[in-house]
């Protein structure tokens, strides 16, 4: 029986996914931690598990993300852009513009829907243009990250965040707070700023339909939402958005396997 595992150790969360001759058969994530390598060992353990398998069943390993470098078991290094791309092909085959929020970078990436990449960019540095300015002030609001979503939802009245900075925004929401601006209210506007630093990034390689929204800062209704509303146009969100990369990781060795033979 074929087992291939696809590794996405990320800044923040590591996502891994297995794949056997049937479809998938196990995924998991937990937090990276400062431990690349021993988390990426976590995670290769866990999925084992799950599949009742050990280590001398994974014919083929493919690693992408932030602490890739950090997989000893993997048999090959892939982009994340390359992954991402695979993976949204088989999630969702109609998009041919990705937008992928992650801890660290957003990326926006154009495909031919077989996995193929066309154009893609990275937003800044900063955090404002990441979703670490969420994390960021979902502890200043004291709220759970996974809340923040649905309660920016509840706004009536949108504040303006004057700053894309998560430094700066983290200053101004204490301040807005201090003047009794209601949790939802600033959420609401935090998402706004967010969507349209992230919009400005996807019209500089153009967007062509369908839009399709990855990352771990896809799973907030809140920002996808308000990414929506500024385009005017659907935005497609897959089950378990965070999990795209591992799983065009683990396509890709999949089909490097079958065309080898090995």
């Amino acid at each position: 029986m074929v087992l291939i595992l696809g590794i996405d150790i990320g800044s923040a969360v590591s996502k891994g996914i297995a794949l056997d001759d049937q479809g998938q058969v196990a995924q998991y994530e937990c937090p990276s931690g400062g431990d690349f390598r021993l988390t990426a060992e976590k995670v290769r353990g866990e999925l084992l598990s799950q599949s009742g398998k050990t280590e001398r069943d994974v014919l083929r390993t493919i690693a992408t993300g932030y602490g890739s470098k950090m997989v000893p078991y993997a048999d090959e290094i892939k982009s994340e852009i390359v992954c991402l791309a695979k993976g949204i092909s088989a999630l969702l085959p109609t998009v041919r513009t990705v937008v992928d929020v992650g801890d660290l970078y957003t990326k926006v990436l154009r495909t031919d829907g077989n996995g193929g990449v066309h154009n893609f960019l990275l937003s800044g540095k900063c955090a404002g243009g990441s979703g670490r300015i969420l994390q960021v002030i979902a502890k200043v609001l004291q709220v759970n990250v996974e809340e923040i979503g649905p309660l920016s939802l509840k706004s009536k009245k949108r504040v303006d965040f004057n700053t894309g900075c998560a430094v700066f925004a983290e200053t101004e929401a204490i301040s807005r707070l201090s003047q009794e601006v209601k949790k939802e209210d600033l959420l609401a506007g935090l998402h706004r700023a967010l969507a349209a630093q992230i919009n400005s990034l996807a019209e500089r390689i153009g967007v062509e339909p369908d839009v399709g929204m990855t990352g771990g800062g896809a799973r907030d209704i809140g920002l996808v939402e308000a990414l929506k509303e500024i385009r005017g146009q659907d935005i497609l969100v897959p089950t378990n958005p965070q999990m795209t990369a591992a799983l065009g990781a683990a396509q890709i060795a999949m089909e490097s396997l079958e065309s080898t033979g090995h």
